[in-house]
């Protein structure tokens, strides 16, 4: 499990640094103790410092999960920066990211923080707790009938700031004015219950909820209390810890069930420690709720917790148990899926357990461009493909590949009936200023052609390395056909991609899909043609009546626009120009490119005759020229899609969003036969293609790879 430790040290990142300053902190060398005890547990484990940049940073570390997927944890150490509420930051925080964290909600911190709320809880609750008074200011009279000695102590703090014993009125206004000038807060006085200071720590929640044996501090000289001065080693004297607490089993079961009921009183979770006093009669007084018991080695809640058998990594990874099962239950995954097949949670587990690795492999992909027009970076990725091919045991299969811009893969069992994987592996366009570089935000994942071209081919890879990882790839059909050549259409990879379709049950296309997990059962063909349009030069000014280029082109464009045809899904456009010209002279040559994309082949067919008609010129001293560049046939819809079919009742099955949908744009899938099943949009939902603010969803990308390895797995593939 990935578990992020959220503590405060030293970091100040706030908007502004206004109100109460916390005084309490861990040490580093606590927050490194407790990070090798995770570790040790085999969980993933980072620090952050809990300030302004917490959202942040818990978004790249632990993104948002699939569904039945366990979530990160926090393991919360923050007692905040500042503010008189700042245990409650971080676990609201948390709260609203939706992220589970270990230890109590902001509610049950607010009344532990508060002393006095947390004695008027007890009072309520009938347990006891020593008579007490608040005072506001050095000056507020006591109005409560309080017997001497008393101890006062600030209202909010803990580690026992400003604690101090008071004898008589002298003293008692001395300690509230302290109090009162240190703090700004009122001072929570109450009567001094002189015999035997102890606590209790507790671990669990609901009936499975633990309390250790009763600590005792034994102070020797001086006060009778544990003040701040002995807590950090400067007071002078050493303070004994002694647990089991030399009570009788009588007084031992009464001080745990007090410790017991007072923090279901307060509503805690996970762990607590609550401080107590015994006078000389064996009557307990319950002081106050420790909701963030210090984890520190030297600490009487991690030394009782030893007495029960922990050692300091044991109990840290029971504390992350105890709120990993109140989160998800004691049976995690199976609460979710209790129909699922040993196998299918196998995979489950494999791709979800893997997203660091993941990611990590698609930075690594991004880093390598390869556009169309680069062959060092085509053949620099092929290379890459081919190692990571050969070590899951696919080979090459010469008939369909032509070593240039076609190359088809298969596993042992071959792929003649089974499933057939598309992918392309430049990325369309020209290259044009900086790389873009990796990076996350927020719940995307930018890079270059990273959703063009990287995406996909980390889908398919981290696919078949579940399959591997789950001794399940060896033995499906299942076919890869990387291309080099989607920016120029498939020209010369179409026809290796046809055949081999013909030997396949079905085909899936690695292309970009939609939001929510919706992939494409039709898609529009394209044609793509280059039109020159050339006359004679011809100066700025003239008075010739012949017509230049440029004019006589634009003059066309709004006709051509006009052979579209929304109803029929017919549109044709124009995408580029380029205009040459002798210097002052007007253009004497523009060249453009016109697009048109088509679900009907005789609609497109008809509009080019238009478009022919439209250009054939017959104006004097004009020369037309068009040209067929590319021509990509559609994906037309089925009535029956088995593959379909088979993807929805998947995703149904683990609750992976799914659906389909029409594109405007084509794509390989339209090279396949009509009566082949084949589904395009296999890769993650993305944005901006094609674009330097290209991206895919980090969630979807984790969706997509968790339901194509369940395909892939599936029996009937």
């Amino acid at each position: 499990m990935k578990i992020a430790i959220v503590y405060n040290y030293e970091s100040q990142a706030v908007i502004n640094l206004f109100g109460t300053a916390n005084k309490e902190k861990y040490g580093l060398d606590t927050i490194k103790n407790i990070q090798k005890g995770l570790a040790k547990g085999g969980h993933q484990v980072k620090t952050f410092e809990g300030d302004k940049n917490i959202i942040s940073n818990l978004e790249k570390f632990m993104p948002a999960v699939i569904s039945g997927e366990r979530p990160g944890l926090v393991f919360n150490l923050s007692y905040g920066i500042q503010g008189k509420g700042r245990y409650m930051h971080i676990p609201g925080i948390l709260e609203m990211l939706g992220i589970p964290y270990f230890g109590s909600g902001p509610e049950s911190h607010a009344v532990a923080l508060d002393k006095v709320l947390t004695k008027m809880v007890l009072l309520q609750k009938g347990l006891p707790t020593p008579n007490f008074a608040v005072l506001d200011t050095p000056n507020s009279p006591i109005k409560e009938n309080l017997t001497y000695p008393l101890i006062v102590k600030p209202k909010s703090e803990a580690v026992s700031f400003g604690l101090k014993v008071v004898h008589n009125e002298d003293e008692l206004r001395e300690g509230v004015k302290n109090i009162y000038e240190q703090f700004k807060s009122p001072t929570l006085v109450e009567e001094f219950i002189q015999g035997r200071e102890l606590n209790v720590g507790l671990i669990g929640n609901g009936d499975n909820l633990i309390a250790m044996p009763a600590l005792e501090l034994v102070f020797g000289e001086g006060e009778q209390i544990f003040t701040y001065e002995d807590k950090i080693k400067t007071s002078g004297r050493t303070v004994e810890s002694v647990c089991p607490a030399p009570i009788t089993p009588e007084q031992e079961e009464t001080i745990k069930q007090l410790a017991i009921d007072t923090f279901n009183a307060l509503d805690c979770y996970d762990c607590a420690r609550v401080d107590f006093r015994m006078d000389h009669e064996g009557n307990f007084y319950i002081l106050e709720v420790n909701s963030m018991a210090s984890l520190g080695l030297g600490g009487s809640y991690v030394y009782a917790a030893s007495k029960m058998g922990f050692d300091y990594s044991g109990l840290m990874n029971k504390l992350i148990e105890v709120a990993s099962e109140r989160y998800f239950g004691p049976y995690g995954l199976a609460n979710f899926y209790e129909d699922a097949d040993n196998k299918s949670i196998k995979m489950f587990n494999t791709v979800t357990k893997n997203r660091d690795r993941i990611e990590k492999d698609l930075r690594l992909w991004t880093s390598t461009p390869s556009w169309t027009n680069d062959a060092v970076g085509l053949a620099t990725v092929k290379k890459r493909i081919t190692e990571r091919l050969t070590k899951l045991g696919l080979k090459e299969v010469d008939a369909f590949t032509n070593k240039r811009s076609g190359w088809l893969y298969e596993t042992k069992a071959g792929f003649t009936d089974g499933t057939l994987l598309a992918v392309p592996i430049d990325i369309p366009g020209k290259r044009e200023g900086y790389p873009i570089p990796f990076r996350i935000d927020e719940e995307w994942l930018h890079g270059e052609g990273i959703a063009s071209s990287r995406s996909g081919i980390v889908t398919i890879l981290s696919a078949l390395s579940a399959l591997k990882e789950n001794r399940s790839l060896n033995t499906r059909k299942i076919g890869i056909f990387f291309y080099a050549d989607e920016g120029r259409g498939m020209r010369y990879s179409h026809h290796l991609l046809q055949q081999a379709a013909t030997r396949a049950k079905q085909v899936l296309v690695l292309q970009p899909g939609l939001k929510n997990g919706r992939v494409f059962d039709q898609r529009r063909g394209s044609t793509k043609y280059s039109l020159i349009i050339e006359g004679d030069p011809k100066r700025i000014g003239s008075t010739s009546n012949q017509v230049d280029v440029l004019s006589y082109f634009f003059d066309k464009v709004d006709k051509i626009k006009k052979l579209s045809n929304p109803e029929k899904k017919l549109s044709v456009a124009v995408q580029d120009l380029q205009a040459e010209r002798y210097s002052i002279l007007l253009p004497h040559r523009v060249t453009a490119t016109i697009y048109v994309t088509y679900i009907n082949a005789a609609q497109a067919k008809n509009a080019e005759e238009e478009l022919r008609k439209l250009i054939n010129t017959r104006t004097r001293n004009i020369n037309t020229f068009l040209e067929k560049l590319e021509d990509r046939p559609p994906l037309l819809r089925k009535r029956s899609n088995p593959a379909i079919k088979k993807l929805s009742s998947l995703s149904k099955d683990w609750s992976v969003p799914f659906g389909t949908e029409s594109s405007l744009l084509p794509s390989a899938a339209g090279e396949i036969d009509k009566n082949i099943p084949a589904v395009c949009g296999m890769a993650p939902h993305s944005k901006d293609i094609y674009t330097p603010g290209e991206a895919v969803n980090r969630r979807e990308l984790i969706e997509k790879i968790l339901l194509l390895s369940l395909f892939l797995a599936s029996d009937e593939n």
